[in-house]
């Protein structure tokens, strides 16, 4: 098993206890047992230690109360036995124990109100895999496959891949119990593959999957809330031109996305390339704003004329994201349409130009691995 130097420090984090949340695969449980390998590890996918805790919660309590200040305990998938967040609670409350509550959704104690601790966690997110994290990084592999650990590294990745959605994505939801009609959101999980990188059209959606709009509403929450995706909201402003305000949708990883549109063995200079190799970069920007940035939001920009700018990042930077490996003046005008409206922005265009440059009026036209290695070197902002 390849072993990485993961971004996230969470050991600098650990003034206060922690919830790590992120999905599934992405490297949770690896990351605690490298980074703290003298923690006490309770393990909930363990049938048998879930069982325990399940009849008797106070096992907690009375397995760690009187151990010293700041002792550190790790819980992997808290919300397998959410009612020990009282037990956890009480002992931070009376012993200063310092917890890590891993887990791969929020959704169950969001629904049913579970105690999350009145502040007394600080709630950390890992991601998938980053350029900066891989030794000898392999573009191409990552625009097909994506960026979960053993998919990446994996013989097989489309295996793997198949896996992790009969196994994680379906079972997952399953086992949110929220669902009534399970063949409809297995109809939705492709028919929002096919949206990925686009602005959500909740009607048109609902039409292809014969549900209600706000039955897809409550589609697109539960993949937020088990983090098996996010929304990128409208970039506001008071501005001239008139804006399109729904958000955008992406899957976690590119590699999901793929295998749920049925994409396979992408090729630079075609669409679907493209189209993943724009999720790619947005998905190491989300990180890198989870990582690095956390006051930071991410935004897009789109026009009723036509104009768009993929990526805007508080009131600093605008980023256009665009595959071909030759930038002409056509490739930027939706950065100079945005500009019209809005001084002092950097302006940014990632590509697979292998140049990097300046144009004449301002705009940087960047070769995709000089982007991931500024953005990681906080040259951008």
């Amino acid at each position: 098993m390849v072993l990485y130097d993961r971004i996230i420090r969470l050991e600098e984090e650990l003034d206060m206890s922690l919830f790590l949340f992120g999905a599934r695969k992405t490297g949770k449980s690896t990351l605690l047992c490298n980074t703290f390998p003298h923690a006490i590890y309770i393990d909930l996918l363990d049938n048998e230690v879930r069982r325990l805790y399940k009849e008797r919660p106070s096992r907690l309590y009375e397995q760690l109360a009187g151990k010293p200040e700041e002792t550190l305990v790790i819980i992997d998938e808290i919300t397998e036995v959410p009612e020990l967040l009282n037990e956890v609670h009480r002992l931070i409350f009376k012993f200063n124990i310092l917890f890590i509550l891993c887990a791969s959704s929020a959704r169950k104690l969001k629904r049913k109100g579970y105690n999350t601790l009145g502040g007394r966690a600080y709630p950390c997110y890992l991601y998938p895999l980053v350029s900066r994290e891989i030794t000898d990084f392999d573009l191409e592999r990552a625009v097909n496959y994506g960026l979960i650990p053993q998919h990446y590294t994996a013989k097989n990745p489309q295996k793997h891949l198949a896996a992790y959605i009969d196994i994680y994505l379906r079972e997952e939801i399953r086992a949110e119990s929220v669902v009534r009609n399970l063949d409809s959101f297995e109809r939705f999980l492709e028919v929002a593959a096919m949206t990925d990188g686009e602005i959500v059209n909740y009607s048109n959606i609902a039409s292809d999957c014969h549900v209600k709009s706000v039955t897809v509403k409550e589609y697109f929450t539960i993949l937020q809330d088990t983090l098996m995706g996010y929304m990128i909201p409208a970039y506001q402003d008071a501005e001239k031109r008139k804006t399109v305000q729904a958000p955008k949708f992406y899957y976690f990883d590119v590699g999901v996305a793929n295998y749920l549109l049925h994409r396979k063995n992408l090729v630079r200079g075609t669409v679907e390339f493209g189209h993943a190799f724009e999720h790619l970069v947005m998905q190491e920007i989300q990180a890198y704003i989870g990582y690095e940035r956390r006051e930071s939001k991410l935004t897009y920009w789109h026009t009723y004329t036509g104009h768009e700018v993929d990526a805007v990042i508080d009131h600093k930077i605008a980023i256009e994201i665009k595959s071909a490996d030759d930038i002409q003046n056509r490739h930027l005008k939706g950065l100079r349409a945005f500009r019209e409206n809005h001084d002092g922005f950097r302006l940014v265009i990632v590509s697979l130009d292998p140049m990097t440059r300046k144009t004449e009026d301002g705009i940087e036209i960047i070769y995709v691995r000089d982007f991931f290695r500024k953005l990681w070197n906080g040259e951008l902002f």
